[in-house]
């Protein structure tokens, strides 16, 4: 079997569910050894015992990703394992629309918290490590590649009504990608990221006319009728249908691969033609 991540230490945030489980499974299917985080466990451990189960190496690591120490015991963990880090994918996040004269700043800063700051010290602490490792690794004439991936979405670019706390977030998501594949570029890593368009997840599943209300580390939210607008936006995507979670989790695959060394900086919009 091709498995091009082998001997490749992949992290995976808001891995139980989604895009962030197929990511999970598309990565270690191509040889990584993969950290899964989530704050829901009983998917998050599905979703790695399904990993184990097709032969891989996976790990849970179950907690809330905006607590402010959370990210740096993350990164620890994740070193006390494996003893490296070379593929970090930021995925964690939810909806939670509403018009902007009745959104609360709780509404907007929660958002805030998962999409960008959570990721920022994540990154902030992986930065430490990976300072470290090239200053090793060039003592020895090698040159190891990372990657990064940050999770936007074409609301970023496009704009989504009800949504002035994601489309924020998700835009801030593009910033911290482009600023830093220039700051991270002489150490040998590549940040990229993937703006998704309508993706098949159970945010957006179109049998469901009202979504019951997440618990999203004891915050309840009602993410509201999105299931209703699928099939409108379906009718303006080019390709038809809406994306898969396992072709999203591609989207994400190709910006680890070895293939992808040359490309930093760069959006990939995942979107089947939509913009």
């Amino acid at each position: 079997m091709n498995q091009p991540l082998h001997g490749r230490v992949a992290l995976v945030t808001g891995g139980a569910r989604g895009i962030g489980a197929a990511t999970a499974l598309r990565l270690a299917a191509g040889g990584a050894a993969v950290v899964v985080t989530d704050v829901d466990g009983v998917p998050l451990h599905e979703t790695v015992a399904a990993i184990r189960a097709s032969g891989a190496d996976a790990h849970a690591v179950c907690g809330d990703l905006t607590l402010p120490d959370f990210p740096d015991n993350l990164v620890a963990n994740v070193l006390a394992r494996y003893g490296d880090l070379h593929i970090i994918v930021n995925a964690a996040g939810y909806l939670w629309p509403q018009a902007i004269h009745r959104m609360s700043d709780e509404q907007f800063l929660a958002l805030q918290d998962i999409h960008v700051t959570a990721p920022f010290r994540l990154l902030r602490s992986a930065g430490l490590h990976f300072r470290e490792a090239v200053v090793r690794e060039r003592a020895v004439g090698a040159t190891v590649m990372r990657k990064v991936v940050n999770v936007s979405a074409l609301g970023a670019v496009s704009g989504l009504p009800m949504s002035v706390n994601y489309c924020s977030a998700k835009a801030a998501v593009i910033g911290m990608t482009l600023a830093l594949a220039k700051e991270w570029g002489p150490l040998h890593v590549n940040v990229n990221c993937v703006a998704f368009g309508l993706i098949q997840t159970r945010l957006t599943d179109p049998r469901v006319a009202e979504h019951p209300v997440l618990d999203i580390a004891g915050r309840e939210v009602n993410i509201g009728k999105i299931g209703l607008q699928v099939s409108e936006i379906a009718r303006t995507i080019p390709l038809g249908r809406p994306g898969t979670v396992e072709e999203a989790a591609g989207a994400i695959y190709l910006l680890c691969l070895p293939e992808s060394d040359y490309i930093t900086g760069d959006v990939l919009l995942a979107s089947g033609g939509l913009r």
